[in-house]
């Protein structure tokens, strides 16, 4: 009896153990989806923040380029402004200029000029349109100034064009030759041939 006895206490103790690990087991387990759970909260964050650093650093560089386009054409659009600012104050005084000069040739009548005074009179019609014509030549280059391009380009022609004329007959006598020259070689073979052909007969 005893010895059935300690048998019995045995099997409890195992089924103690057996229970003890299953809740350990259990445990571990829970433990494990707990820190996975957590480890992939971990990589949402640290993505989150790789994101943001990567949206930060685009914002930095891309300011900085900003910063220094803006800043460097900034200083290009003053002098533009500045330059227009002038070339308007320019055109301005031109056109008042422009104004007086022609009211003032308008004014003139020479028909209403007594004998008497037709020599002083005429004399000053006469400079009044010489400084016209002073003032209209004076200002032509600061209404139109021809651009570099289109003198390079015109002069480019009047060298061509020089060029074309110094070129005697004996130039284009020896270039007509040259031109003509396949059409005399063909015609040489086609006679050739011919000859050949009437001797064969």
């Amino acid at each position: 009896m005893p010895a059935d006895y300690n048998k019995d206490e045995y099997l409890d103790l195992e089924d103690d153990s057996s229970g003890e690990l299953g809740d350990k087991v259990q445990q571990v387990r829970a433990e494990l989806e707990s820190l996975k759970q957590k480890q992939e909260e971990i990589e949402r964050e640290k993505h989150r923040l790789e994101e943001l650093k990567r949206r930060q650093d685009e914002l930095d560089s891309g300011r900085a380029e900003m910063l220094d386009k803006l800043t460097r054409s900034l200083v290009v659009v003053q002098r533009e402004v500045e330059e227009t600012q002038k070339r308007l104050e320019q055109l301005h005084s031109i056109y008042n200029s422009f104004t007086q000069h022609l009211r003032h040739l308008e004014s003139i009548n020479s028909k209403s000029w007594s004998g008497g005074e037709l020599p002083r009179e005429l004399s000053k019609a006469i400079s009044s349109v010489e400084d016209a014509r002073a003032e209209y030549s004076k200002a032509q280059a600061k209404i139109s100034p021809e651009s570099p391009v289109e003198s390079s380009v015109q002069g480019s022609i009047d060298g061509d064009y020089g060029m074309y004329e110094e070129r005697g007959f004996s130039y284009w006598l020896k270039s007509g030759f040259a031109f003509t020259l396949p059409l005399q070689a063909l015609g040489v073979i086609g006679l050739l041939v011919w000859i050949w052909l009437s001797s064969a007969k």
